[in-house]
């Protein structure tokens, strides 16, 4: 005799329970059917008593409260409105204002880019919907390599060693013990190693559109390899988008990301962009000795030295400090726009960024370099 089949109307709390599963939570079988009893019981009338009775009945541990009113969102089809609180959005969100110098023209509407591919000023704020195929080999390679290959930093913890320069007391005391006091060598510690910081910044303008989603899913890895990653993207506004990309299937992360990035294939204001990043301070800590990836063509229509200084300052904040640009094409890359030419002297390598396997091959010969 086969089991009762639920209502089609639970379905989607049932797969709620098993989203949230997927990604980590702990839910037993016996608070999803607290929860549809909650759902019942209350007789919802807004989505917001829906979540409230999930938060009740499943009990997201509250570190995890964010990631669960994500992913409740993204489930629930609620609206980016609601996806982060305002307050969040505005701590995250650096709104660039144009700031006319008299060097480009106003923005005028027969200068705006309809086919986004030129670099242009004009702000174009536009939906994008990501999509979230597998990313090929270069990015499975850089998923299983990235935890051993990515630079390292000794961290403050210690570890035992055969050789160190701390001697483990507790274990040379103990063994000490067994041999009726005699000490008949020193145990060692060494500091444990961690991965370093690693900050991303994606040029999401026109003039990127053909990597754009390459990119997002290149970061979609590197945030889940990584626990210190952060990411942001570069239009004609700052986004940090690492809390969605914190989602562990690709497909809810890039659809969150989406959500929450409104310059996608827009204009370009990369030096103002990277000044409003380093003006924020809980923003501009995220560089200070971490691996710094800039992708970008650096196609940039601003003031020239607006970018430079910006590139100066967080140059000194980074421990290696890389732009990646699909203008380059080999090696012997030497740049040609004024953008790169002002910036070459204070980044520390301009490679090649236009095929994933480039910016993976990169990325992962990282840690043979020193810092500059």
């Amino acid at each position: 005799m086969s089991e009762p089949r639920l209502p089609q109307a639970t379905e989607i709390f049932v797969t709620f329970a098993a989203l949230l599963r997927r990604n980590g939570f702990a839910i037993a079988p016996e608070q999803t059917t607290a929860f549809l009893a909650a759902i019942e019981l209350l007789g919802p009338v807004s989505i917001e008593d829906i979540r409230r009775a999930g938060t009740a009945t499943l009990a997201p541990p509250p570190e995890r409260l964010a990631t669960y009113n994500l992913l409740f969102d993204v489930h629930f089809g609620v609206a980016e409105a609601t996806a982060f609180s305002e307050s969040d959005r505005q701590d995250d969100v650096v709104r660039l204002q144009e700031e006319g110098d008299g060097a480009v023209g106003p923005d005028l509407a027969e200068e705006q880019n309809e086919s986004g591919l030129a670099a242009t000023r004009v702000e174009a704020l536009v939906a994008r919907r990501l999509a979230a195929t597998t990313g090929g080999h270069a990015l499975q390679r850089l998923a299983r390599q990235a935890r051993a290959k990515l630079p390292k930093r000794r961290g403050h913890r210690r570890m035992r060693a055969r050789r160190g320069s701390f001697v483990d007391l507790r274990r040379t005391l103990r063994e000490s013990i067994r041999r009726d006091g005699e000490v008949l060598s020193l145990r060692r510690l060494k500091r444990r190693p961690r991965l370093r910081r690693l900050l991303l910044l994606i040029d999401v303008s026109g003039s990127m559109k053909a990597r754009t989603e390459d990119n997002m899913r290149l970061a979609h890895v590197l945030v889940q390899a990584v626990p210190q990653a952060e990411v942001f993207t570069l239009g004609t506004r700052l986004t940090r988008v690492t809390r969605p990309l914190r989602l562990k299937r690709r497909e809810q992360a890039l659809l969150a990301a989406s959500h929450l990035v409104s310059d996608w294939d827009g204009g370009t204001r990369i030096g103002e962009a990277l000044q409003a990043f380093l003006a924020v301070p809980r923003f501009s800590t995220y560089a200070r000795g971490a691996v710094v990836l800039v992708i970008s063509d650096g196609l940039e229509r601003g003031d020239h030295h607006v970018l430079r200084d910006a590139v100066w300052r967080l140059s000194l904040r980074a421990w290696r400090l890389s732009w990646l640009t699909p203008l380059a094409t080999g090696p012997g890359f030497k740049p040609q726009t004024e953008a790169l030419q002002a910036i070459a002297p204070f980044v520390d390598d301009i490679a090649a960024g236009g095929s994933d396997e480039t910016i993976v091959a990169h990325v992962l010969s990282l840690a043979q370099r020193r810092a500059a």
